[in-house]
């Protein structure tokens, strides 16, 4: 068993948990933060709604900033996974391989997973911006352009409708080689959207993304929004008993406090809108939570 107990330990270096660090350790709270280097932000070429740069930031840049701001206080991250979470008495322990570590209370900001079309042009895709994975952060850069939605019409069809706010020109395309039921249907023909179920597969010809239908035709975007579901990565606190809802994010107080005293999360692991201002939101409210539970430290 670790001899040092910290006061926090963080799981997770995206927005989320660099955002909380930074709060923690201008606490004077002694922390250790762990980063198994898969933050969605990665995925990011360029935001234009993150608050404070007005011309645009990359996901990897961002992270930069903000690892560099967390670093002139003192924060350190570990390059670590961590595999496993268990309670010991009223703190908790967390290994990643042979190496473990004790912590009065823990942060968890290990974020969701997006499930993508299985191709291997998808990454360079998605940084020539053919392939978009956020309606909300970035539908305005695609104000105009011929945009599609490709999943399971049941999901394909809201995300469709959501998109019609930036074009008149969106397609629903179904992944699955099934319909819809009518409702859904008619919502698509009231909003102004194209249904297309016969979808054989995807195609990517290095500037557009394309739909091949089920006769072999190709229907070429401007931009693709793949709407094939996502994995919340939050086993380590399912494992202790934590409460989560039907997709799988963690179910949290208004203090970011799940259902086990003393775990806290944040971002996109939980259950909320996936946006990087919240995940920062987020890291304020538990971080000062997480102080003000934690035994008083007078300077």
């Amino acid at each position: 068993m670790p001899s040092e107990i910290f006061d926090c330990a963080i799981v997770g270096a995206g927005p989320a948990g660099l955002t909380a660090a930074l709060y923690l350790r201008r606490f004077h709270r002694d922390i250790v933060v762990f980063d198994a280097d898969r933050s969605r932000a990665k995925w990011i070429p360029e935001s234009h709604n993150c608050p404070g740069f007005p011309q645009g930031v990359s996901g990897t840049a961002f992270l930069d900033k903000l690892r560099e701001q967390a670093s002139h206080y003192g924060v350190d991250v570990l390059p670590k996974r961590i595999q496993s979470l268990a309670r010991a008495g009223a703190d908790f322990v967390l290994r990643a391989g042979p190496d473990s570590w004790r912590a009065k209370s823990v942060l968890l900001a290990t974020g969701i997973v997006d499930e993508l079309p299985d191709a291997p042009w998808v990454e360079d895709a998605i940084q020539a911006t053919a392939m978009r994975l956020c309606a909300i952060c970035d539908g305005y850069e695609a104000s105009d352009g011929r945009l599609a939605t490709f999943g399971k019409l049941d999901d394909a069809i809201p995300h469709a409708i959501f998109l019609r706010s930036f074009s008149k020109h969106v397609v629903a395309a179904g992944s699955d080689g099934t319909g819809a039921d009518e409702a859904l249907l008619a919502r698509a023909r009231q909003a102004g959207v194209e249904v297309l179920s016969g979808v054989r597969t995807l195609a990517y010809d290095g500037t557009r993304c394309q739909v091949i239908d089920a006769d072999g035709g190709a229907h070429a975007f401007d931009a693709l929004y793949p709407v094939l579901g996502c994995h919340a990565q939050s086993e380590l606190a399912t494992a202790i008993g934590a409460a989560v809802d039907d997709n799988g994010e963690l179910i949290v107080a208004k203090d970011q406090l799940t259902s086990v005293p003393g775990l806290y999360a944040i971002g996109d692991v939980v259950s909320a809108i996936n946006q990087i201002s919240v995940a920062t939101g987020h890291a304020a409210i538990a971080a000062t939570a997480i102080h003000n539970a934690l035994p008083a430290n007078p300077a």
